[in-house]
Formats: C-alpha cells, sequence, structure tokens
C-alpha cells in the first residue's frame, strides 16, 4: 500500500479509534498513545493490508489489544464504588466510615481480578454499557462477557463474605 492510499485508509480512523480506546482505557494521552501505536502497527505491515477484507476492522483489533495490554500494565483500580451509593440524608458518621472502608474493600478487590474481568465489570456495572458493546469493544463474544461479568461478581462476594 503505498503512502496516500494509506493516508486516504487509515488515518480517518483515527477518531474512531480514540473513542473506542478511550472507552476502554479512560484516559485520554494513553487512548492517543494507543491510536499512533496502531498507525505504526499498521504502517509496518503496509504491504500486507491490501489483503484484508477490512482495513478498519483490522486497525479496531489492533488498537483494542493495544488497549488491554495497557489495562494489564496499569492493573486499574476498578470502579468507583462510592459514585453508585444512594445517600438518603440519614446517615451518621459511623455509618459514613463503615460505607468508606466497604467502597475502598471492593475497590481493592476488583483491583485484585484479572484485568479483563476489571475491564468488563468496570463497563458494565460503572459506564453502563450493554453485554453487546462491551463484547464489541473487548472482542470477545457476548457469553463470553457474560460468563467474566458474573465470575467477577461471584468472586467478590466470595472474597467478601470470607471476610465478614
Amino acid at each position: 500500500m503505498e503512502l496516500e492510499t494509506f493516508k486516504i485508509t487509515v488515518l480517518p480512523l483515527r477518531e474512531k479509534l480514540i473513542h473506542i480506546s478511550w472507552k476502554m482505557v479512560e484516559d485520554w494521552s494513553d487512548a492517543e498513545d494507543i491510536v499512533q501505536e496502531t498507525f505504526l502497527k499498521l504502517w509496518q505491515i503496509r504491504e500486507k493490508l491490501d489483503e484484508y477484507d477490512s482495513v478498519e476492522a483490522l486497525a479496531v483489533r489492533v488498537a483494542k489489544n493495544l488497549a488491554l495490554d495497557k489495562l494489564k500494565q496499569h492493573r486499574p483500580e476498578g470502579m468507583d464504588v462510592a459514585s453508585l451509593s444512594i445517600d438518603s440524608g440519614a446517615r451518621n458518621p459511623a455509618e459514613e466510615l463503615e460505607q468508606h472502608d466497604a467502597v475502598a474493600r471492593i475497590r481493592w478487590l476488583i483491583s485484585k481480578l484479572p484485568s479483563l474481568q476489571q475491564t468488563i465489570i468496570r463497563m458494565k456495572d460503572i459506564d453502563g454499557y450493554e453485554l453487546a458493546e462491551i463484547a464489541e469493544i473487548t472482542g470477545t463474544q457476548v457469553e463470553a462477557v457474560r460468563v467474566n461479568l458474573s465470575r467477577a461478581r461471584k468472586k467478590i462476594r466470595e472474597w467478601m463474605m470470607r471476610d465478614l
């Protein structure tokens, strides 16, 4: 693939790739780095790009894989459980402290999950993505997302019950 063809075919995918990467890593600079690395990888295999049915699908796959690699490196904190709390306004300081400790404990437990499960539980329970959207972003099947989400929730429940 020549430079001009590459510019016409690959570079317009930048916004889509940034969006996908950002949704996965939740950091703008990391998302931009992932897109740049995706472009570099595609440029390195530019001679073979004509063999692919969809260069866009390949670019999305490469970006998703790089985002998952980035998540594995950083071991994200997990979901922000504090934002899920419902405040009735009637808690006393002891209840506040107890809730804060529970939130910290859940964050810590989520950080102990495998990175794919961390990503899935955050996308589903915090970001509100549907299972099909998570499957598309992570490059897995919907059933695999459902299984990973179930296993992650089960593991956190087991850990919490063990500590009681």
